[in-house]
């Protein structure tokens, strides 16, 4: 596996974080993007990023963090800046690329945080990878066959918030409506899911519509969907053998999909605490960063 400054999605601007710096790694035949910073020799942090956004999700949450520890935002397989493959998005096989990239770039354990699809691909990777985790972190995500509901609701009030999980599904209809319209797209959930309007600018907005339109973002997008009754079984099959053991931090906020993280994980890990962030909606990293930061380094201070 190597590491290198060859970036496979040129026609997406790449935006610079101060203290950081981007790699792309070769993550068992698929080349990942990272955006690392902070203390080489502090506990390492890897942090993983859901729909529509990309590993600039976390880039309020990262300088704060790096004052204490090695900090890794990884784009997932089809995310940002990262090879958008033909192949299977179950969160298994994701989990398994993920983990090789951080492995790539020289890291042997780590702790885990991540958010909406984001959270599905950490929940697959710590059922196969937990020897090599410290701990993880999953913020408001519904995960197939654990977290997600089996049916979408009707009702309006609640309805809202899950039925692109039907949309993304169907065959070619997403495409053949949403291209070209990206943005639109995108600026729904970012200002609808976000508690307060003004989380998200017109640069993030045309950033992540940008990710989106390039090289098959949305189709490896939609894959997550599509792949998603895969995942669950995967992940039904992998907890017929096994709970986990390794410590598993809820964080909720006070307006997010899944009011309780932690409660709804429970069932199949034996070590679980969780966290509600006041004031924020589905997007917790972007909408209260601090937060987000001091919840995690307090979870990596307390298994230390």
């Amino acid at each position: 596996m190597t590491v290198s400054e060859s970036n496979p999605v040129r026609d997406l601007p790449l935006h610079d974080l101060a203290g950081f710096t981007h790699r792309w790694v070769d993550a068992d035949g698929i080349r990942l993007h990272g955006v690392e910073g902070g203390q080489p020799a502090g506990p390492a942090v890897v942090l993983l990023a859901g729909f529509p956004q990309t590993w600039r999700a976390w880039r309020k949450v990262m300088p704060s963090l790096a004052g204490r520890f090695r900090v890794i935002a990884i784009d997932l397989p089809g995310q940002g800046h990262s090879e958008r493959p033909e192949r299977s998005y179950d969160t298994h096989t994701v989990a398994a690329h993920v983990h090789a990239a951080v492995k790539a770039l020289g890291v042997p354990a780590y702790w885990l945080a991540a958010h909406d699809i984001g959270a599905w691909v950490a929940f697959s990777l710590a059922l196969n990878y937990e020897s090599q985790l410290r701990g993880v972190a999953l913020l408001d995500a519904g995960i197939p066959g654990i977290t997600l509901p089996e049916t979408i609701p009707t009702d309006p009030a609640r309805a809202w918030k899950t039925w692109h999980f039907a949309f993304h599904l169907v065959p070619d209809l997403p495409e053949t409506l949403l291209a070209g319209r990206e943005r639109e797209y995108v600026g729904w959930f970012l200002k609808v899911k976000a508690l307060a309007p003004g989380t998200f600018d017109d640069a993030d907005l045309d950033h992540y519509a940008a990710a989106l339109a390039a090289d098959g973002g949305l189709r490896a997008s939609l894959a997550y969907y599509r792949d998603a009754a895969e995942s669950a079984r995967k992940n039904h099959q992998a907890l017929s053998r096994q709970h986990l053991t390794v410590p598993i931090l809820g964080i909720s906020s006070s307006h997010g999909s899944i009011p309780d993280m932690a409660a709804s994980i429970s069932p199949w890990a034996d070590n679980t605490s969780g966290v509600t962030v006041p004031g924020a909606g589905h997007f917790i990293p972007d909408e209260q960063p601090e937060a987000v930061a001091a919840a995690i380094a307090d979870f990596i201070a307390g298994g230390d």
